[in-house]
């Protein structure tokens, strides 16, 4: 434990101010998601064009997190997380207002490093707030993204409806971020790391973690959330193309699969708060596994449905608890720590839906699945890596 006791009473006020960054972050996220087909008409670019900058856009947001994480642990989560959130709600304004294809990539860049900055910032606040409360709270942190982004899905739509233009739409959303941010940056906490008064005589006990385990934890992320992108991009596909349902159902592939998921995350802290966050891996990636061969194998819509709710389910766990164990590992480093976990799983994330794409080339969609399957067992195997130190005990070092 870190040897600076907590604040006084549970930062009820700092839970909810996180909430509301995770839950921005999905909104901000999901209103430029549903926006890409209108950017992509408008600027007049290509299908692969598109595709380039997408990637373009993930590259500057795994800098980002690799710039903030260091910056957080220097000045501090209650400066880098709203200077990002704001940052972040000016550059999303930036596509709308694109009208070629470099003017798009310039702002990718700037919406992608952004994002980063937030993402790794505000994980690394949950991971503060967590250790203030007597048991795990980091899975409903992200249950928040999702709703965000749920409801960007919502509002998107009717935005598109109403035919508001994208530029205005994408603005008003950056002007939410940006007031947002900066209200809810009110209530954030610093992680001071515990001064090391009474330690001078012991220069020994600052030990570093082992990198061997935070590369560990970052293969286990990406491993989790390549499977979680794998779902995102082609779950409805699968029900489409493999089972040959209309456009409707094919969409409540996803639908299962997202549900199961936020569900779980609301679920997830109360579970490891009893069984340790080992056993929410391990579990949770063998039910994934079970969730992922279910739909892969039936030739019934209904039980490809029930499959890839499982997996949902089973994969909603996981991360949360790869990232509390990145950032207590040293809190002195938690968000350069953390940033190298989230930075993998990110990468993951991205390559998932590309690599599947390219297997479609040479195999049947349901076979290519056979690859986050076997990544699923893997991290069944792997998961007592976060056994042996818990997500507290490497904080005693401090």
């Amino acid at each position: 434990m870190n040897d600076r006791p907590p604040p006084a009473g549970l930062p009820r006020a700092a839970r909810v101010a996180t909430w509301t960054f995770f839950a921005l972050n999905g909104f901000a996220v999901g209103m430029w998601v549903v926006h890409i087909p209108v950017v992509e008409r408008s600027t007049g670019i290509s299908h692969s064009t598109l595709g380039v900058l997408l990637l373009v856009l993930g590259a500057a947001a795994f800098a980002g997190m690799q710039v903030v994480g260091p910056l957080a642990d220097r000045f501090g989560q209650r400066l880098v997380l709203p200077t990002s959130g704001v940052l972040l709600g000016i550059a999303l304004i930036g596509p709308g207002l694109a009208g070629s294809w470099w003017s798009l990539g310039l702002t990718l860049v700037a919406f992608g490093f952004f994002n980063g900055s937030i993402d790794v910032a505000m994980n690394s606040h949950a991971v503060v707030v967590e250790r203030a409360y007597p048991r795990p709270i980091m899975a409903s942190f992200h249950a928040m993204w999702s709703i965000g982004g749920a409801i960007a899905a919502f509002v998107g739509a009717a935005v598109l409806k109403a035919g508001i233009p994208t530029a205005a739409a994408l603005g008003g959303t950056g002007a939410v971020c940006v007031v947002l941010s900066l209200v809810a940056g009110r209530f954030l906490l610093n992680a001071e790391p515990a001064k090391p008064a009474a330690t001078e005589t012991a220069p020994a006990q600052r030990t570093r973690p082992p990198m061997r385990l935070v590369w560990l934890l970052g293969a286990l992320a990406f491993a989790l959330m390549l499977s979680e992108g794998v779902a995102n991009d082609w779950a409805a596909l699968h029900l489409q193309d493999v089972l040959g349902t209309s456009a409707a159902t094919a969409a409540l592939g996803y639908g299962s699969f997202a549900v199961a998921m936020t569900v779980g995350r609301f679920a997830t802290d109360r579970v490891a708060a009893l069984v340790g966050p080992a056993a929410i891996v391990r579990y949770g990636s063998a039910l994934a596994a079970v969730g992922l061969a279910i739909a892969s194998l039936s030739p019934w819509v209904p039980l490809a449905l029930v499959g890839w709710a499982l997996f949902g389910l089973g994969l909603s766990g996981g991360v949360p608890q790869l990232f509390t164990a990145a950032g207590n590992l040293d809190t002195r480093a938690s968000g350069a720590l953390m940033a190298k976990v989230v930075g993998l799983g990110y990468v993951g994330l991205l390559a998932g839906p590309a690599l599947i794409g390219g297997l479609t080339r040479w195999m049947p969609l349901n076979v290519a699945f056979a690859v986050p399957f076997v990544l699923c067992l893997l991290a069944v195997v792997f998961a007592p890596v976060l056994a042996p130190r818990g997500d507290r005990e490497p904080a005693e070092v401090s």
